[in-house]
């Protein structure tokens, strides 16, 4: 038997967020395996009670102990996301660059777990040798600090997986993207290319951070009361570019929400953010006059739990927004945030406040690659394969469609689950299929997205509850009146409902021996039965139903 080079992604493939990729070389059964990135997404409406989602880790928990390690190329939620919910279940190595190792330290400690035994941190370009991966970190840019692609050196030949990457010439935090290292990449040969197809359908460039600076600080010149921007809290190089504009108006900085607070922690300890500064406590910027102080704020995407949700429904403890103040949303409408984001945006147009987005204003640039941005790559990359990830179906699509048109010799669209075989022979295929899934994380545990519990949540939402009690003497009478509950029953007039339903109960307890405890499941079932008949006759909805025979 020949060995092996493989690639399986579990998450990212057909959508945009929860990657995980996995990589394999060996001979069949005997195979070494690591995994690139463990992200979340986040649930919509659809999933009632759940905030995160993540790629069931299930296929590579049944190999762990061929498992080399986690390796991740940046420090975005829907790349580490999930690293605490998986790595519990595999307590492999675990390695990435400062910033990143920084962020998933925090992360291990809200859960009580030293990962500090096994996580080893990478200096940037830095080399890691996984027998038989030796894997290069290759420093690109994105809208964080420290994104890595990863040039992956097998026996069989070399993978380059760009992570999320575009080309910026100023990205203002780090430098710019080493044209001469990618070159050397493509020149020594590239197998395949796993790449970010997130803005393929976007013309020219993604743009740079810099031209983005110059706009914002335009616009906060012009403010003439309260600024509040709001982006994600990630995107350091955006955080220093409003440091940078509220200094430049003399006016205060304030960091508002909790993952703003720790990020800019997290990047001070790496070496970031040193000349700007230094911010107030919102506790403190409540005594700034209205027109000498910028708010940064979490909640771009309208998210419940964000400062500027709070803000704006005026529930926020120290952070107030009045009419004629400014709000900079700095950053996309993520696809499924779009109803919570606009929510936030009728409310503080309603009150007076002047709302600025990227609709109106160049207040925000992509971290993806564009058409203009993927050209530059295959030009230098020159990989025999194309394997587009980190999109939905229509992204990947679309780019093994422009790949052609580029002329990559051999293009291939995947899925979650996919288990590709890059090597041997004279392109990659689709072989087989490992089991993949999603998990949702619920309270403290991770649970089936099929799950019976969000399935009764839904049945809630969709139909109300009905709770009946029936109280049965050891005489075999009824102790009391059937006592009823209800939840969420468009009912007008609760009296003449529950009248109505009594006389129903009673209706059929009198077909029953009730002193026979026999008759108690049938009983039960009876009772079941008839609350949900009449509830739907009265309602239109059929309720979920519990049913209490108390004997005394």
């Amino acid at each position: 038997m020949k060995d092996e080079l493989i690639f399986c992604p579990l998450g990212g493939s057909g959508e945009i967020g929860m990657n995980m990729n996995l990589y394999a070389y060996g001979k069949p059964g005997f195979q070494k395996w690591i995994i690139v990135d463990v992200g979340v997404t986040f649930a919509d409406d659809t999933l009632p009670g759940i905030d995160l989602i993540y790629a069931d880790p299930g296929f590579i928990v049944d190999k762990k102990n061929d498992l080399l390690g986690i390796v991740l190329t940046h420090a975005h939620e829907d790349h580490i996301g999930a690293i605490t919910y998986v790595w519990k279940n595999l307590k492999c190595k675990i390695y990435a660059t400062p910033f990143t190792a920084t962020l998933i330290t925090e992360k291990f400690k809200e859960k009580k777990i030293d990962i500090i035994p096994y996580l080893k941190v990478i200096e940037l370009n830095g080399t890691i040798k996984l027998d038989p991966f030796k894997i290069n970190f290759v420093t690109l840019t994105h809208s964080i600090i420290e994104p890595n692609g990863l040039k992956i050196v097998t026996p069989a030949g070399t993978i380059f997986h760009t992570g999320d990457w575009k080309v910026d010439p100023n990205p203002l935090v780090g430098k710019k993207i080493n044209e001469d290292k990618l070159k050397k990449i493509g020149n020594e040969g590239v197998l395949a290319m796993v790449c970010d197809s997130t803005n393929v359908f976007s013309l020219g460039r993604a743009g740079s951070e810099a031209d983005v600076r110059k706009n914002i600080l335009n616009i906060m010149e012009r403010q003439k009361k309260r600024i509040l921007v709001t982006s994600f809290a990630s995107n350091v190089a955006r955080m220093e570019t409003v440091f940078y504009c509220s200094e430049k108006i003399g006016r205060h900085i304030s960091l508002v929400g909790r993952s703003m607070q720790r990020i800019y922690k997290a990047a001070k300890q790496c070496g970031y953010l040193q000349n700007v500064i230094e911010p107030l406590d919102p506790r403190d910027a409540k005594k700034i006059p209205r027109d000498k102080i910028v708010y940064l704020c979490t909640g771009s995407q309208g998210e419940p739990m964000g400062a500027l949700n709070r803000i704006s429904n005026y529930t926020h403890p120290d952070v107030l927004v009045e009419k004629d103040d400014t709000v900079i949303f700095s950053s996309k409408i993520i696809p499924g945030n779009v109803r919570k984001h606009y929510n936030v945006h009728n409310k503080l147009l309603k009150d007076g406040i002047n709302v600025v987005t990227e609709e109106t204003e160049f207040v925000h640039v992509s971290g993806h690659p564009n058409r203009d941005d993927l050209k530059d790559m295959y030009k230098w990359i020159k990989p025999k394969s194309l394997i587009p990830v980190h999109g939905e179906h229509r992204h990947m699509k679309e780019q093994i469609n422009f790949a052609n048109e580029m002329k990559i010799p051999h293009p291939i669209q995947v899925e979650n689950g996919d288990i590709v075989k890059i090597f041997p022979g004279e392109k990659p295929y689709v072989y087989d299929k490992a089991p993949s899934g999603r998990l949702c994380v619920d309270g403290d545990i991770s649970i089936e997205e099929d799950s019976a519990f969000i399935k009764e949540r839904k049945n809630l939402a969709n139909n109300g509850y009905l709770d009946l009690t029936l109280i049965i003497s050891n005489k075999g009478t009824l102790y009391n009146k059937p006592l009823l509950n209800i939840k969420g029953l468009p009912i007008l007039d609760k009296e003449e409902f529950f009248d109505g339903l009594e006389e129903e109960i009673m209706k059929l307890t009198k077909t029953f021996s009730l002193k026979n405890t026999k008759q108690n499941e049938n009983l039960i079932d009876g009772l079941k039965k008839t609350c949900r008949k009449y509830t739907k006759e009265k309602t239109g909805k059929k309720p979920i139903t519990n049913i209490n025979v108390i004997r005394i």
